[in-house]
């Protein structure tokens, strides 16, 4: 039974948290590395704050909460992790495409950030019992989409990405939203699932379904989707039923991107062997990492990890 964990979100829903941004996660941007600096209050002083042991400090507690809290119930810590390379990049070139350009604008090292982000997987991989999943051209959902299906076990998703509802039509998978504090639920995921392809997704960059490929990038705005058609249309499995040839292009862009069930075969075969390897659970020399980190803090709950 396996407790899915998004590397990534732990990092950002902690680093927000903990400096006080006023950083809201919605159904567009929770777990994405996304912050709108014009509404942003953070400090010169509170930038300077963050260095690479904060990070790693805050990620591991986070870590050891997980699983003090959850594993009685739902199992191990299985750390999925986002490769620098997307496979949705590949296709779809704009992609998340204003995420460089929100980070250079923020207050925040994103530089450090991500080399800290790194660092630390590496460190997750040699010294901690945990399985770490950093599969070429895959991102942590990807891997936790797979591996949610592939498992059919009592399974754990934490994180409080709305990606994921569409998992929610198997039965053996739960969601919690760390920084929401609740489990998500949907009445019907499939329906969630056509929603979410024609209204798109602004923080991965991806228009509505009536939109221009490149409407964020170049400021567009969207073509609006009345709540009248958006209602009937969900219901209609078949997509050629309602659209005409640049609706269908539309969808079945947004479809490709946002449902799992396009994810290549060749990123899906990678995750399921990586899976299938024999794995020794065991904690490496995990006493002489806290005290070359420095982690006082931790070292009175060691046997936690």
């Amino acid at each position: 039974m396996p407790i899915f964990v998004d590397l990534s979100q732990v990092l950002v829903s902690n680093l927000f948290a903990n400096l006080g941004s006023p950083w809201n996660p919605t159904d567009q941007y929770e777990g994405t590395l996304v912050s709108d600096p014009s509404t942003s209050e953070l400090s010169k002083k509170k930038t300077t704050e963050i260095n690479e042991d904060g990070i790693r400090h805050m990620i591991l507690n986070s870590l050891r909460s997980y699983k003090v809290k959850y594993q009685s119930k739902y199992g191990k810590l299985v750390i999925a992790a986002d490769n620098k390379k997307y496979w949705r990049k590949e296709i779809f070139q704009y992609y998340k495409a204003n995420r460089k350009k929100n980070r250079d604008n923020s207050p925040l090292d994103w530089h450090l950030i991500f080399e800290s982000l790194n660092k630390i997987r590496d460190e997750l991989v040699e010294f901690f019992p945990y399985r770490v999943f950093n599969i070429e051209r895959a991102e942590a959902d990807d891997v936790i989409a797979v591996l949610s299906k592939y498992c059919q076990e009592k399974s754990l998703i934490l994180s409080g990405d709305r990606d994921f509802i569409q998992l929610h039509q198997y039965p053996w998978i739960s969601q919690y939203s760390p920084v929401q504090k609740k489990f998500l639920e949907s009445k019907d995921p499939i329906l969630a699932l056509r929603e979410k392809i024609m209204k798109g997704d602004q923080g991965d960059g991806i228009p509505n379904f009536l939109s221009d490929d490149d409407c964020f990038v170049k400021g567009k705005r969207q073509t609006p989707i009345r709540k009248d058609k958006l209602e009937r249309w969900v219901k209609e499995p078949k997509p050629e039923n309602f659209c005409d040839n640049k609706m269908l292009k539309g969808y079945k862009r947004n479809q490709e991107l946002i449902s799992f069930e396009f994810i290549p075969k060749d990123i899906v075969t990678a995750i399921k062997e990586k899976w299938d390897e024999p794995f020794v659970e065991y904690r490496k020399k995990l006493l002489n990492y806290f005290v070359g980190h420095k982690l006082v803090n931790l070292m009175d709950v060691i046997g936690e990890f």
